[in-house]
């Protein structure tokens, strides 16, 4: 079985950090990129295309809210 991929969307760095750490150290997921703001998070995913978004709402550039919808709308 392949692992669940999983991007990470935080505009704090050490909340990145830690979620990848302990994703990471499941067997059964992994982290496939790490974004730093909504509009980061929308590129990744359409480059990256993972089964799960972690995503912060309070960001700079384009909020978590948006950035949902914007990935929600073009990856269902």
């Amino acid at each position: 079985m392949n692992p669940i991929r999983v991007l990470v969307a935080d505009d704090q760095e050490i909340v990145r950090r830690g979620l990848g750490i302990i994703i990471d150290q499941q067997d059964d997921m992994t982290i496939v990129g790490q974004a730093e703001d909504g509009e980061e998070a929308v590129r990744l995913a359409r480059e990256l295309k993972p089964d799960v978004v972690l995503m912060d709402i309070k960001m700079p550039r384009m909020n978590g809210i948006q950035a949902t919808r914007t990935i929600a709308s073009e990856l269902p």
